[in-house]
This record gives structure tokens, sequence and C-alpha cells, in this order.
């Protein structure tokens, strides 16, 4: 079933437990799971449905998540590129799915993710030689930052000067090999051996990445991350190489600075979240209408995304939202975005090459 869907992007829907202030303010639950595959909204005009790959309600644990996308880290492993992401509102859950909570007692998309690739090397490890490395990135406020690259505050200036000068080291430059393979030029890459080394990177990174609080959520996302876990493997039968990617990305959300009480800086970083999270809009919707130009040059979330979305990955989305009537007006506009991510169609291409052309590389 999984081969034959490969060449289509999946999308999972995934419906949030009602927030402490949702329940203390009696908001009313207005959107509900039907069965696996279909969500219902109840509106002022009447019902509507949408209907995804899979449906999963508020009582779905990250587990019953985890179980229905793990074999796209087995295609990784193959050789194929991979990108899994998480899109709603402010929020909506989207950090949870991805990276779960504070404690990891429930952990995410990404720590599971990080066991599973070293789980299924450990089984064979008789059959092939293995090579993962690893980048981490945000995009704040259009800008590429490397969370690999701790920003250290340089005598007699300020935080904000030494991150520029950081950022200006490091610079990160979004490039496309002749396979249209997205790469991120310029940021730390990493060689890591097992899942506790690749997790302890994340938590580098994460502590690296901007978060502030806001009306709608108390650890906001001011930026989207972007971690990327590329696997090469060599079949220690037949020498063939083949080298897959695995592309984990955490959407900041789309927020109303009304709701959010977002000012100053906030109000800055959301604009630069919403336009981006706009763009991926544009190229979404023209490649689901199957226009010949498709905008990817538009912001640097798209170009990131290039090979993701109408590229050569297997593609799974996550719509996280909110139950609750007060979030009624970005429930429908997410389920709706989803629905045309949904129309696009990839093409899921191995990177694989015989024993010669990998001993001629390599020479």
């Amino acid at each position: 079933m999984v081969e034959e869907m490969k060449g289509k992007i999946r999308v999972f829907c995934r419906i949030r437990p009602a927030s402490r202030t949702e329940s203390a303010q009696s908001e009313t639950v207005v959107v509900e799971k039907v069965d696996e595959f279909s969500v219902k909204v109840e509106t002022s005009r009447g019902d509507r449905e949408f209907q995804f790959d899979r449906v999963f309600s508020s009582e779905a644990s990250q587990t019953d998540l985890f179980l229905d996308m793990s074999r796209l880290i087995q295609s990784a492993i193959d050789g194929y590129n991979v990108c899994i992401f998480a899109y709603g509102q402010t929020g909506s859950g989207k950090t949870f799915t991805m990276v779960g909570d504070k404690d990891q007692k429930n952990p995410g998309i990404m720590p599971r993710t990080f066991n599973a690739i070293f789980d299924i090397i450990t089984e064979n490890r008789n059959k092939f030689e293995y090579r993962v490395s690893t980048y981490m990135l945000e995009l704040y406020n259009d800008r590429l930052q490397d969370l690999l690259v701790t920003p250290t505050t340089a005598a007699g200036s300020s935080a904000a000067e030494s991150q520029q000068f950081q950022a200006a080291a490091h610079r990160v430059e979004i490039k496309r090999n002749r396979k249209g393979v997205v790469f991120a030029q310029g940021a730390e890459k990493k060689d890591v051996s097992n899942a506790r080394e690749l997790y302890a990177l994340f938590k580098q990174a994460c502590a690296n990445r901007h978060i502030s609080a806001t009306k709608m959520n108390v650890e906001s996302s001011r930026s989207h991350l972007i971690v990327g876990i590329t696997v090469e493997s060599r079949n220690l039968t037949n020498g063939s190489v083949s080298s897959g990617k695995v592309s984990l990305v955490d959407l900041a959300g789309s927020e109303r600075a009304a709701k959010t009480g977002a000012k100053d800086h906030q109000l800055k970083e959301a604009n630069f979240i919403n336009k981006s999270l706009s763009a991926l809009g544009d190229v979404i919707s023209a490649l689901s209408a199957e226009l010949p130009h498709v905008p990817y040059r538009n912001s640097k979330l798209t170009q990131v995304m290039r090979d993701s979305l109408g590229g050569n990955a297997k593609t799974l989305m996550i719509v996280n939202v909110s139950p609750s009537g007060c979030n009624l007006d970005e429930t429908l506009t997410s389920l709706c975005y989803a629905t045309r991510v949904k129309n696009i169609t990839n093409i899921a291409q191995r990177n694989v090459e015989s024993k010669e052309i990998a001993h001629l590389k390599e020479v």
C-alpha cells in the first residue's frame, strides 16, 4: 500500500485536546473525527467534512501517530528523500507533535525518528555499512540560522550584535544538486553514530531556537525548525551505495496579532512567519492547479521545501487543529490548506549508485 502511494503527498489530520483555558471558558467543541479518514467541522452555515489519509482524534497518542508513518523512515534508509512537516495555527500542537513535551514522557516524531533510524541500522548492520549525518537550522525573520553553532557574545558587544556576527560567519544558503535535492550550503554537518548523540545535538539546537510566550501559547515557536538527517549506506554484498535524506520540519504557526497580543519584535516575527506561510500557500496552490510557474523563490521557506513539495520526496504533512469554536476560522483555513496539499503529486526517486560509480566518485 505504501509503495502504491509513494508518488502522492500524504496528509494526516490531528485534533488536539481542548486547552485548560478553553475548558475553563466552556468553549464549544466544533471539530470531531467522523472515522479514520474524515473530520467534521460545525459552522454557522452547516457542517463541513474533510477527507485525509488518516485522522487522529484528541485521544490519539504520540505512539499511534508514529506507528502510521514509521515506514517512511525505512524508505529514507533505502535511499529515498522523505519529508515530514507539521502545519497549523499557533497553539494547535505542532511542536508537541514534532518534538514532544519538555520532559520527553511523550516524545514526538523527531526523537522517535532518531531511534527508528538506528534501530533499522542495528538490524541490518551485517548486510550494510552506514554513515549518518545531520544539520539543524531555523528560519527566523527570513534568515537561515545554524542551530548547531551556539552564539557566543564577544567582549564589548551586545547579544544582538554577536548573533549578527555569528550569522555572517556561518552563512547558510539553500542550494540544489543536479537531481534537484535541496541541501544547506555552509551549515555545520555533524556525523552521529547512535540515537543518543543525535538527540544530544537536537537538544542543543532546541536550546538555541527562538521561542517566546504569547496569549495563545506559553512557548510559541518564533521560527521554522528544519532538521535534516542524511543516511548513506553501502551494500556489503554488491558494493552499491544509496543516500537518503529525512527532513523534519516544525513550522511556526500562522497567527493574528489581535489574538496573540503580539507587539514590537513579536509583531515583526509574526509578520515574517505569516509572509513565509503565505508564500508556502502560493506554492501549494500553483502545484495543486498544475500551473506552469511555481513561485518557489518568493521565500526561503519554499526554497527549503522545494524538493518536498512537487519534488522527488515522499512527503507527509500533519495538519494540527484546535477543536474549539473560538478558533473556527483558523481551523477551516488550515483544513482547506491541507486539502490543497493532498492534490499535489510527487515523483519519489531512489538515490542509488552502482559500486563502480561510487568508487569513481571516491577517486
